[in-house]
């Protein structure tokens, strides 16, 4: 369904075009709210996306309750208060979205967005600072809380009787009851008397301030029983009669309430255990033991059951609540009230209750022989005698009732109830009504009576018209029995009831109705809680005057004794009293009546009363009605101001300075009045009185108080009360004239320098309100006052005094003056402002900038307890307020007003000061893109305003560097803003901000090029200075930006050119510019081609063209596009830098991309600084990795650089200023360091001799030890540690989505120990997600190489030892060579086969060939990296008789290697890896394997086809001769260790090789050449005899691919001699199973 919404178009200008907007004809909160929840829901799917499921889930239900609010608003059916609470949670709820989502904040204004634009800079600061308090704000009301209480259930087994449970709120340091009592009726089975109570239980106990909260609260229940007299003693009493008896009490701690109830909307569930009272005399005081833990005066129960009850502790107004909380207050709610008034006291709050206690008695046996269990009954009495129905209230929950009765203490003549009642008695019954206690014993005999024997009474009120006082009131207790009639009340009435009323009547007649006990006395306590009645004989003799008009000076004297409460309850009455008596007698009365008067409005003040004001208002706009009243008033205050310089104390004066807005206004209303009855009458003189006023008023302030405390204070209130009596003022007079006095009296008051900070603080607070008020509204009254005001406001600043209050006093002015901005006085207003405040404006900004960062004490700037960012953030809205209202003749103005160009110069310097750190520093948050984009704005139109003078006035001739170089400086820090990229933003808020402000960035950038361009021959003075800076504005990725600053560039160029005939230094501090600008992030793909491509961006953005066109029309174009080329490589590899550099990429792509910086600072810029800096930043990568080895070939480029000389050397990087020699020295030993933690001790070696031999040459023997013992050390290290050989892997990245450091090119790699082919393919294609696997080795063609993807070819390969580096002698040992082979290597291979010709199919051996490709590195390995670069590769061609020597020699160099680490127990007994090698080998050679070998190579047919093979066979007879010597030795080891499980496995070996020899023997036939046959023959003789014989037949051969570890032939030789030794026999059986081994462990494919 579509709905068609009612719209508006509005129309704005925009860049010259007009634009024109839809505005929607709603509510604007909805259209915020639609706007809102739009943006939202595309957040909050990437919440989910992202795994945020926390806020996932609040965001969602947020979002619920916002459109079911919104629905309620659209829906339009909401009274007024419901449509501003709506709102209300609205904007609560949008706010808390955006917050959590990294939204902007959204300024308001009454729940509503402002409109930048409508208001000033100044008040949208105020409107989005929370911790901003106006000042002068009026007295706070305090705040009521109301505790919401649920009785649930009563849990008890041993009453089975009928109970009353009382709650209340008892304050235990005051040891009283605060509250009303709530009561439950509950029947025998513990649930509500009443069936209609079900679930309703409930009350609220209200207006309990914060204070009261504060105090030591209990939540106390008392259990009042109905029944029998002893509830276990059926003989006591007949069940028809009914005893209200004490149970037990119950009590909580309100501090535990709290503390578990955190929401104030939360409700919680309590249980109060139910103590009952060991003695009955200790029942008024059962809560206090109970609370005292004074467990032996009361008894636990036996269970931990007892009353269950709810709490909830709801905020606010009652009526708000009710609103609020409509289901609770539907459940029958008690409102249960606090005793005596509230913090706040309304109006038309009408309550008239008196709080009755029974607190004891005092009464005689009577003859009994025990004590009488009495009974109290209370009624109230109206004067004829009628009693008062429903005027007892035992508490709330519960009717009213006529009677009260008494719970009954046990055998008590001594009782102690403390039992409190309410009377809530009608006004008009409250005089002539009295109450009557009627005393019983209640029986518990068989007919359970209750005899009267007693009554005590007392009046509610006493003859002068006051109340009973709230104390104790001793009774009298006069005898009766149950034959007594009380019909007639005047017989007990006329006797006395108090010992104070005995007093009052001495002459009693002896014959008495009744006779009074002597010795029984009865006391009660009453509290009144009236808003009609009084206690007070003061007051009530002040309303009363006229009936002792002798006392009235007395009366008017003690007027102050009264409570405030008192008198605001009779406020109308009291104030036409005081001027009926001023009318009456002026002379006499009126000082009096005048401070009583000041009394009266003082107490108003008091924040209980503050809501008494209105009724002040009212009575004075339609009750007054003292027409002569204001001359008495004037005179009197007069006389106070005139006494000030007089008097010492000055109380009463101050008062009346206090009170001098109420003052006025009965002053003002009074001459109304005057004016109406006699038509104008007197005028002149009014006039002249309020003049005289006036010059009192001036009198005063112009004091010197500095030697006068008590002379400060009566200027403060006068000050503080004088901007109230404006509105009054201009009830009589004109604007101009209020407007005149106003100046005459801020003129009046001395300068900042002549009084003390406490009075320049109010003087200022005076200054706020006036500019608040509503008189500096009307452009008549400002045009008088501002310069007054501006005045006082420019010499705090410039003494950098009471900043803070300045701020607000100008924040103020520039909110009226922005919303009277169309009239024409403004212009004149705005002008003053400028010429009075922008320079201090500036140099206060500057001085709170510079200290806001430092540590000096601030407290003579701002008051301790405010933020100094929040003066800062203050002046900077003030001075963007300003700028803002400046048109361009303000400006022109401004600068033409400078007496010098000094002058000018100073404030331009000052101004661009500012601006800078306005971008510099984090004034406003960052989530206040409002406030930010509208300051950029200020800040560029201001620029475009003051850059025609700069270069006016500070060009050619009269150049100044510093204006310049200050003004380049602003437009570079100021496109650089984050808060303009506009390219981070989402594309909705994009749009808007282009459109409300277009791209800022491009309008300085014009700006900067327009004043370079105007520097002319100035130009050089920048160069290359600016040359970073204006980089950093070509890396803002704006396309417009960077087209516009290419001439720029171009120029720079140029002049270095025609200055040096070079430009090196241009091209220098580029490339640092680049580099350090590039690392913190700033740049794009972009970049790529921004010096070199023109096509594209001439074609997109024109009319500027590419540097490089620029550069090919000039006479050096070579050096210009070698230098152009240089930069561009530069960014490429910056920019590939620093992608690999973010926290989610692996360290092989970083260490990469480091590698092939650092090699571009070295070999094509020759930069050494830059080329050092990325030396120890890929040290510090290879340290992360613990690639230690790969480290310390780092270091040592550094270490190459540096020569052992004493050279001095500055501090850099982390190293401090030193000599060359020491910091090569430190840095040799942090080398070898690296190289121990790496175990490449043998590079170790050659350091630690170059530092011997240092430290031998300067005689450092002590050095030359400490170096000495570590070779000494690195040697044990080399013989006894096992290191792990690691394999070797080639690396291919083809296609375009590669980084530049990788793409199309291919590597070989050094692998973790332990990372076979397939870990390391797994780990490569997790850094490389998107790449696609190759899974051929064949060379990619051009479509993979081009292609915008991804393709990783990742193969072993197997290194390639230089023959010379290994050591030849037979005698080294195995892990000394393997170390040689696989370390320093730079040629490494991959073997295809393939089959040259026809396939021969008797034995594929003769036509196997092998394609051998060689990959020569750019260095070796290792080296500055796990990864070298291939840097060309070589292929050839192997022959089968070639790779059958290769293969048998390599198998042959695995099983000495094998053997070797098991004969030094490297193994730790795990023989495994022995037994698969030797039984691959054997297994092999008996199935044929070795013997395709003779058979293809050792046929007489290949030798003599073949006779330049001929060194090859008998090489490939070398090595078989060599293997079968190896694979003996292999057995004698395995029979060492093998474990008794595996000795089959070892017998099927032995056999196997028995069987290797017999077939090894067979193929020896004729056919074969003879001297094959003696080879063999040979070979099974030197079995049969020691094997000693091994040592001279092992044969070593130069490569390998195992691991480090080797040994020395001659173990071999130890090891088998000592077999002989032990078991001679058995190893000469041995010697006779060792059979000839020819490797051909595996089959012909496997093999290869």
């Amino acid at each position: 369904m579509l709905h068609i919404l009612k719209f508006t178009v509005s129309v704005t200008a925009h860049h010259r075009l007009l634009c024109e907007t839809v505005v929607p004809l709603e509510d604007p909160i909805i259209t915020e709210t639609t706007s809102t929840l739009q943006e939202w829901g595309v957040l909050w799917k990437q919440l989910y996306v992202k795994h945020k499921v926390d806020l996932f889930h609040k965001l969602r239900h947020v979002m619920n309750e916002l459109i079911d609010l919104r629905r309620q608003l659209i829906q339009g059916h909401l009274a007024q208060d419901q449509t501003r609470e709506i709102k209300r949670h609205i904007t609560v709820r949008l706010d808390w979205g955006n917050e959590h989502l990294g939204l902007d904040l959204v300024p308001r204004k009454e729940f509503e967005m402002v409109d930048p634009e409508q208001i000033s800079v100044s008040e949208l600061y105020k409107l989005g600072d929370s911790l901003r308090q106006r000042h002068g704000d009026g007295c706070r009301v305090p705040v009521s809380h109301h505790l919401f209480i649920n009785l649930k259930s009563f849990t008890y087994n041993s009453i089975s009787e009928d109970a009353d449970v009382f709650f209340s709120l008892y304050d235990t340091r005051e040891a009283k009851q605060i509250s009303e009592k709530f009561m439950v009726k509950l029947n025998k089975n513990g649930g509500p008397k009443n069936p209609e109570k079900v679930d309703r239980l409930c009350a609220l106990f209200t207006d309990l301030s914060s204070k009261d909260l504060k105090r030591d609260l209990y939540i106390v229940a008392h259990v009042i029983r109905t029944g029998r007299m002893l509830l276990n003693d059926s003989k006591k009493g007949p069940p028809h009669v009914q005893y209200r008896r004490p149970y037990g009490c119950a009590v909580l701690a309100m501090s535990d309430v709290f503390h578990t109830i955190t929401d104030l909307k939360e409700e919680k569930d309590f249980v109060l255990k139910v103590y009952t009272c060991n003695n009955e005399n200790e029942w008024y005081q059962i809560h206090e033991n109970i609370i005292r833990k004074s467990n032996t005066k009361y008894s636990a129960p036996s269970t931990n059951y007892g009353l269950i009850i709810s709490l909830q502790l709801l905020r606010g107004e009652l009526e708000q609540i009710r609103r609020e909380n409509q289901a609770v207050f539907n459940r029958a709610l008690a409102l249960t009230r606090k005793l005596g008034f509230p913090d706040v006291i309304l109006p038309g709050d009408t309550r008239n209750d008196l709080y009755l206690t029974l607190e004891r008695g005092e009464f005689e046996r009577g003859g009994k022989s025990v004590q009488k269990n009495i009974e109290v009954t209370l009624y109230v009495l109206y004067a004829d005698g009628d009693t008062l129905k429903d005027c007892i209230s035992l508490g709330s929950g519960e009717p009213n009732t006529s009677e009260y009765r008494s719970f009954v203490l046990y055998h008590n003549n001594s009782p102690r109830w403390s039992e409190m009642v309410k009377l809530p008695i009608p006004i008009d019954r409250f005089r002539g009504s009295h109450l009557r206690f009627e005393f019983r014993h209640c029986s518990t005999k068989d007919k359970g009576e209750k005899k009267l024997f007693g009554f005590a009474f007392t009046p509610l009120m006493r003859e002068d018209g006051t109340t009973l006082s709230d104390e104790s009131h001793e009774l009298y207790v006069y005898k009766c029995d149950e034959n007594a009639t009380f019909s007639n009340q005047g017989l007990y009435l006329s006797l006395p009831c108090c010992k104070e009323d005995f007093n009052s009547c001495p002459n009693l007649p002896a014959n008495l109705p009744f006779q009074r006990s002597p010795k029984e006395t009865f006391w009660v306590s009453t509290i009144l809680c009236s808003t009609k009645l009084t206690q007070n004989v003061d007051l009530l003799a002040l309303l009363n005057w006229k009936a002792h008009p002798d006392r009235v000076l007395d009366i008017l004297g003690r007027l102050r004794q009264i409570s405030g409460e008192e008198i605001v309850k009779f406020l109308r009455d009291v104030l036409d009293t005081l001027f009926c008596l001023l009318d009456d007698n002026t002379d006499k009365y009126g000082p009096l009546v005048f401070q009583s008067l000041v009394f009266i409005i003082n107490l108003l003040r008091d924040s209980r009363f503050y809501h008494f004001r209105p009724v002040m208002d009212s009575y004075i706009q339609n009750h007054f009605a003292g027409a002569l009243a204001y001359k008495e008033l004037i005179r009197c205050l007069k006389w106070y101001m005139d006494r000030s310089a007089e008097v010492v104390r000055q109380d009463h004066i101050q008062e009346a300075m206090r009170a001098l807005e109420y003052l006025f206004k009965f002053i003002v209303q009074s001459r109304i009045l005057y004016s109406r009855a006699t038509c104008g009458m007197e005028e002149e003189q009014f006039r002249a009185s309020i003049q005289e006023l006036f010059q009192s008023i001036r009198f005063v302030l112009s004091l010197d108080s500095r030697s006068s405390e008590n002379l400060v204070f009566t200027q403060a209130a006068l000050l503080n009360s004088f901007p109230d009596i404006f509105d009054e003022l201009l009830q009589m007079f004109t604007v101009q004239e209020v407007a005149e006095y106003v100046r005459g009296t801020l003129g009046s008051m001395p300068s900042t320098v002549d009084i003390g900070q406490s009075m320049d603080v109010v003087k200022l607070q005076s200054i706020a309100r006036t500019v608040e008020s509503r008189l500096f509204f009307f452009p008549e009254s400002r045009s008088i006052l501002l310069p007054v005001v501006l005045h006082h406001i420019h010499l705090h600043l410039r003494q950098q005094r009471e900043l803070l209050i300045c701020s607000g006093i100008l924040g103020s002015i520039f909110s009226i003056i922005k919303t009277s901005s169309m009239e024409s006085s403004v212009q004149e207003e705005v002008e003053m402002m400028v010429e009075s405040l922008l320079d201090v404006l500036l140099q206060t900004l500057l001085s709170i900038m510079s200290k806001s960062h430092s540590s000096i004490n601030l407290s003579k700037y701002v008051r301790p307890y405010l933020s100094f960012s929040l003066v800062q953030g203050e002046y900077v809205s003030c001075l963007l307020s300003l700028l803002r209202q400046m048109t361009e003749i303000h400006f022109h103005h401004l600068l033409n007003n400078f007496h010098s160009k000094e002058e000018l110069k100073e404030f331009l310097l000052k101004i661009f000061c500012v601006f800078r750190n306005l971008m510099k520093l984090t004034i406003f948050p960052r989530d206040w893109s409002v406030m930010r984009l509208l300051t950029s704005h200020i800040i560029v139109v201001t620029t475009q305003f003051l850059s025609p003078a700069l270069h006016k006035n500070f060009s050619e001739a009269d150049f100044d560097f510093k204006v310049w170089n200050s003004f380049f400086s602003l437009t570079v820090l100021y496109i650089n803003q984050p808060s303009l990229q506009l390219e981070a933003l989402g594309p909705a808020k994009r749009k808007k901000v282009l459109d409300k402000y277009g791209d800022m960035r491009v309008m300085m950038a014009y700006e900067l090029f327009s004043m370079w361009q105007k520097l002319g021959d100035n130009k050089p003075h920048f160069i290359p200075g600016m040359m970073g800076p204006f980089l950093g504005v070509t890396l803002v990725p704006q396309m417009e930006v960077r087209n516009i600053m290419i001439p720029i560039f171009h120029d720079m160029m140029d002049w270095e050119q025609r200055k040096n005939g070079n430009f090196k230094q241009v091209e220098a501090e580029l490339m640092d510019k680049l580099d350090s600008m590039v690392s913190d992030g700033k740049g794009d793909d972009n970049h790529r081609e921004l010096f070199i491509f023109p096509s594209n961006m001439t074609q997109l953005f024109g009319p500027y063209p590419s540097l490089l066109e620029k550069i090919e029309q000039e006479t050096w174009r070579e050096t210009g596009i070698s230098f152009v080329t240089s930069v561009t490589r530069l960014v490429e590899r910056l920019l590939d830098y620093r992608d690999c550099m973010k926290g989610d990429e692996m360290e092989n792509k970083k260490i990469g991309g480091s590698v092939n910086l650092m090699n571009f600072y070295k070999s094509e810029v020759n930069k050494e600084d830059m080329y050092i800096r990325y030396i120890h930043k890929l040290c510090d990568l290879h340290l992360q990795a613990e690639d230690f080895t790969e480290a310390a070939f780092t270091l040592l480029l550094y270490w190459e650089l540096l020569q052992w000389e004493d050279r001095p050397l500055r501090d850099f990087l982390h190293y401090p200023c030193q000599s060359e020699w020491q910091r090569k020295e430190n840095l040799s030993r942090k080398i070898l360091h690296y190289f121990n933690k790496g175990k490449c001790w043998e590079y170790g070696i050659s350091l630690c001799r170059e530092l011997a031999f240092q430290y031998e040459t300067l005689y450092d023997y002590q050095s030359l030890s400490w170096i000495r013992k570590m070779e000494a050390a690195y040697y044990d290290n080399i013989i006894e540690q096992q290191r792990i050989e690691p394999e070797f892997f080639r690396m291919g990245f083809y296609g375009r989505k590669f980084p530049f450091f990788l793409r199309n090119k291919e590597f070989v790699c050094r692998g973790y120990d332990y990372e076979r082919l397939e870990d390391f393919q797994q780990r490569m294609l997790g850094e490389f997600p998107q790449a696609i696997a190759m899974q051929h080795p064949n060379q990619p063609d051009d479509t993979i190489l081009q292609s915008d993807a991804q393709y990783l070819q990742i193969y072993a390969v197997t290194p390639v030892s230089d023959i010379s580096d290994v050591p030849q002698l037979e005698r080294v040992p195995e892990r000394i060579k393997s170390f040689y082979r696989i370390n320093n290597v730079s040629r490494f291979h991959y073997d295809r086969p393939f089959h040259k010709g026809p396939k021969d199919r008797e034995n594929e051996f003769r036509s196997l060939w092998i394609e051998r490709t060689t990959l020569i590195l750019s260095r070796p390995l290792p080296g500055i990296s796990r990864w070298a670069e291939v840097e060309r590769r070589e292929v050839v061609e192997v022959s089968p008789l070639e790779n059958a020597i290769y293969v048998v020699e390599n198998k042959t160099q695995e099983l000495r290697t094998l053997i070797s680490q098991y004969q030094h127990r490297q193994h730790h007994g795990n023989i495994n890896p022995l037994s698969m090698c030797l039984n691959g080998v054997i297994d092999a050679a008996v199935n044929g394997g070795i013997a395709r070998y003779q058979e293809a190579f050792f046929d007489k047919d290949y030798i003599s086809s073949h006779p330049e093979d001929t060194e090859r066979i008998t090489h490939l007879k070398d090595l078989m001769q060599e293997q079968v010597h190896i694979l003996g030795v292999g057995l004698a080891v395995h029979e060492k260790l093998v474990h008794p499980e595996m000795r089959p496995l070892h017998k099927k070996l032995v056999d196997q090789f028995h069987m290797m020899r017999t077939g090894l023997h067979h193929v020896s036939s004729p056919t074969c050449d003879p001297e094959i046959n003696v080879f063999l023959h040979s070979t099974f003789l030197s079995l049969s005899h020691s094997p000693l014989n091994l040592q001279g037949s092992i044969r070593h051969s130069s490569s390998s691919l195992s691991s480090h570890t080797s040994s020395e032939a001659g173990n071999l030789v130890i090891m088998t001699d000592g077999l002989m030794g032990e078991h001679p026999e058995e190893a000469l059986h041995m010697q006779v199973r060792f059979e000839i081994k020819i490797h051909t462990g595996m089959d012909v494919m496997e093999m290869i």
